[in-house]
């Protein structure tokens, strides 16, 4: 009986699926990775003297704002004695959400924020700054409560409470992406059973050819 290559066909089929592995990780990774916020309007520790005109959160790669309504996004600014002093309306632009800046008396301030990265996941988190302006600015009233944007029917969004950039995260993933990255499983999945296929076809010809299929000179009488 002549056996086929069983080793070299062995190894391809087990670097055939190292390579389908690797490819689903590669493609599917990104779209679980959180955003991550490169910079923001006022830094962390910052001690600002003049108001800017908004404040700002910048992260790695775009925000997801299905829609375009800010849906999940929230940008808050609260003093010391829990007052806030935000307008309730966030702007999304790429990778970066905005906000009006206002502030009321001089003193210590947190912004509050909360984000939807680009794999669907909620990130929130807190930047702590300083406020000491001149004597000529006139300082904002502020409020109780977050506020609303003007002319939004939607409520403001609730922030977890927390320290670092991303203080909390909650396990919604939108179905587009279930959906994408379970094709990309789907057609690695495939290409395992057709390799499979191919490799138990070449093993049934050899084995064939070594049990009675080989050719030569009829026996003499």
């Amino acid at each position: 009986m002549r056996r086929g290559p069983a080793l070299p066909i062995s190894l391809g089929l087990a670097a055939s699926l190292g390579i389908a592995l690797l490819a689903t990780l590669a493609v599917a990774g990104p779209a679980w990775a959180h955003n991550q916020v490169v910079s923001s309007t006022p830094r962390s520790g910052q001690t600002l003297t003049e108001l800017p005109a908004q404040f700002s959160i910048v992260t790695n790669e775009s925000l997801l704002d299905i829609g375009g309504q800010g849906r999940g996004f929230a940008f808050q600014i609260r003093d010391s004695a829990g007052r806030y002093y935000e307008t309730g309306c966030v702007s999304i632009t790429d990778a970066t959400m905005t906000t009006p800046a206002r502030l009321g008396a001089p003193g210590a301030y947190t912004v509050i924020f909360q984000l939807v990265s680009q794999d669907g996941h909620t990130v929130s988190g807190e930047i702590p700054f300083r406020w000491a302006p001149g004597a000529a600015v006139v300082p904002s009233p502020g409020s109780t409560a977050p506020a609303s944007c003007p002319g939004s029917s939607a409520p403001p969004a609730q922030v977890a409470e927390g320290t670092g950039s991303e203080a909390a995260r909650d396990s919604t993933v939108p179905l587009a992406d279930v959906l994408w990255v379970g094709g990309v499983l789907l057609v690695v999945a495939i290409a395992v059973v057709v390799t499979l296929v191919v490799v138990a076809r070449r093993r049934g010809d050899e084995h064939d050819d070594g049990d009675g299929n080989d050719s030569g000179p009829p026996a003499s009488p």
